[in-house]
């Protein structure tokens, strides 16, 4: 009963893994394309962009004039009684009154020490840092992403071996049975052939489950629904021509955390001129056209009062003295960008220690690579002729179940070593800042 248990597991999970590479292939650059549209951490990088962008605009640099429009209406109702010298009195009872007013200023700032000019460059400069934010989040994402994609290929290289494996074991123990059947195997025989497939079948059902999970884990970095069924390419280019000089001195010029900080230092910079301008007198303008009318009440003498017309001037400012706080923000500016300028060089330091380290990592990746290769072949070979001297009868079934084990085992490896090869060049290439460009 058992055994008829794992069996209907083992064609279910069969079914199910043909279902799936029947599926719609993802590939490589399909896979990128979808994680720029839907994941979700470039998504609020990209609105974080569009916020800066907002902020850099002409619209919010100060260099535009502003324009204010008011109108009131004012109504009085009132009682007055007025006693002259001679006795006589002026008494009125409900004196009624209305005024309307109305203006549209102009204000305009024409000279306000460069503050304006400089703190338009820093959001300009803000903005750009903001890109290089997302261009980041992007880098680290689209890593993330090909750690699980070239995961997924693994588990389905790995589920395709398994397969195989699966089926000697199958075809041994029904071989096993059989000898057995005809007097020339022992129980003992078929024993352990029923343990190793069995053995055999619980590996296959675990992979196919890693192996599931692994693409619900890639269809969330993907931003899409979580159980979308799919196959990926599971082949591997690598890239050429790559030397450790120039991944160095590109890394200098184009990585992603030095440009961030670059881009910190320029922005100090402009936050030293934009303090320094509270010391500098400002220069301002106004115009405003001007009406308003009074409907007097009885006692005035006029019936009415207007006076329109245009007005302007100019006010002249200058913050002579404010008991040194301008000073003070002017220094504390300073730190701040010197404080940058020390984080650039530190930042460099490790970023010529980690594009050594990931170099090293990757020459020891491809040089695993090559003796798994290497160590393929040879047990290639030796699962070949195994397999035909056990059909020979010239080896028994553990000397073969050895080989077979050994075999598979170097496929594993094999499998393993090229992928971590792959995810080493392109964490090398992250730190380069040629992610994007890189032959996934």
């Amino acid at each position: 009963m058992i055994q008829y248990k794992i069996t209907s597991i083992i064609i279910f999970a069969l079914l199910l893994s043909k279902f799936a590479f029947a599926q719609e292939m993802l590939i490589k650059t399909e896979a990128v394309e979808i994680a720029l549209e839907n994941n979700y951490n470039i998504k609020i990088a990209g609105n974080n962009v569009e916020l800066a962008s907002n902020n850099a605009s002409i619209l919010n640099s100060g260099y535009l004039p502003s324009l204010q429009g008011s109108a009131a209406v004012n109504y009085s109702s009132g009682s007055s009684r007025a006693e002259f010298q001679d006795g006589r009195v002026n008494e009125t009872n409900s004196a009624q009154s209305t005024a309307y007013s109305s203006s549209l200023g102009l204000n305009y700032t024409l000279f306000d020490g460069l503050g304006r000019k400089y703190n338009y460059a820093r959001q300009k400069e803000v903005y750009s840092i903001s890109e290089l934010q997302m261009r980041q989040v992007i880098e680290l994402n689209i890593l993330d992403i090909f750690r699980v994609y070239y995961d997924v290929a693994r588990l389905t290289t790995n589920e395709i071996n398994q397969n195989e494996t699966l089926s000697i074991s199958r075809r041994r123990l029904d071989r096993a049975r059989y000898g057995y059947d005809y007097g020339q195997n022992t129980q003992l025989d078929v024993l352990n052939a029923e343990v190793d497939y069995n053995n055999d079948s619980i590996t296959y059902l675990t992979i196919i489950q890693e192996l599931e999970n692994a693409k619900r884990d890639l269809n969330v970095l993907l931003g899409r629904d979580v159980n979308t069924s799919f196959s990926v390419d599971t082949t591997i280019v690598y890239e050429k021509d790559i030397t450790l000089d120039l991944l160095m001195e590109e890394a200098m010029e184009n990585n992603v955390g030095i440009l961030l900080i670059q881009g910190n230092v320029q922005t100090a910079e402009y936050d030293i001129n934009i303090n320094r301008s509270g010391m500098i007198p400002r220069l301002d303008a106004n115009a405003q056209y001007v009406w308003n009318q009074r409907n007097n009440d009885a006692t005035n003498i006029f019936a009415n009062n207007r006076n329109y017309g245009p007005q302007a001037g100019v006010s002249l400012s200058w913050n002579i003295f404010d008991g040194g706080l301008t000073k003070t923000r002017v220094q504390n500016a300073k730190i701040s960008r010197d404080n940058e300028l020390i984080a650039l060089e530190q930042n460099e330091q490790i970023l010529e220690r980690n594009v050594n380290n990931a170099w090293a990592f990757y020459q020891n990746a491809l040089f695993v690579l090559d003796a798994e290769r290497k160590n393929l072949e040879t047990n290639k070979n030796n699962i070949d002729r195994s397999l035909e001297q056990y059909q020979l009868g010239q080896i028994n079934s553990i000397t073969f179940r050895a080989a077979q084990l050994n075999f598979l085992n170097a496929n594993l490896n094999f499998n393993q070593a090229k992928y971590d090869a792959k995810i080493a060049e392109l964490a090398l290439l992250q730190l380069s800042g040629y992610l994007m460009y890189a032959n996934f």
